[in-house]
């Protein structure tokens, strides 16, 4: 078998129903495949959002989306996992990333998703500006995704 893992760092836009193919291909072992797909949207709070620029370190930042996949793998018995992410510009109603998970049961791949996603919330090494018609400005993080991290640290 493949490895189960997939992690993709990339500029240009992925194929979700491509992306869900290669996942779940001869394979009668996945009950349950979760999706999230995050989208640039046009306004934080009352300010319109024209576009997001995401920076990053390319090596250090598949490395540790890696290492947080491995993690989730460990943690849920699942039989594969995709994680794309996009950087560069990104316009408003593009996609900016998709989280993927396999299981043969739902509540494992929900978990799964949920964790991946509040990581790359709030730990993935990615630095946004979001552009305005009156110009950039860098996201600074906010309470509210470091509690949702915070509440899959093991005691």
């Amino acid at each position: 078998m493949a490895n189960p893992i997939k992690v993709h760092i990339q500029e240009a836009d992925f194929d979700i129903s491509g992306e869900i193919a290669a996942l779940t291909q001869g394979r009668d072992d996945i009950g349950a495949v979760v999706s999230f797909i995050g989208i640039c949207r046009g306004r934080e709070a009352d300010r319109p959002i024209a576009a997001l620029v995401l920076e990053h370190y390319p090596e250090m930042a598949e490395a540790e989306i890696t290492r947080h996949a491995e993690t989730a793998f460990s943690r849920w018995p699942l039989t594969g996992l995709t994680v794309i992410h996009r950087h560069g510009r990104i316009a408003v109603g593009e996609n900016i990333v998709l989280v993927l998970t396999a299981s043969s049961h739902r509540e494992a791949a929900f978990q799964a998703a949920e964790f991946l996603m509040d990581y790359l919330k709030t730990n993935a090494p990615f630095w946004k500006r979001e552009e305005s018609a009156t110009g950039g400005a860098w996201v600074e993080a906010r309470a509210e995704d470091d509690d949702a991290t915070a509440r899959w640290m093991k005691p």
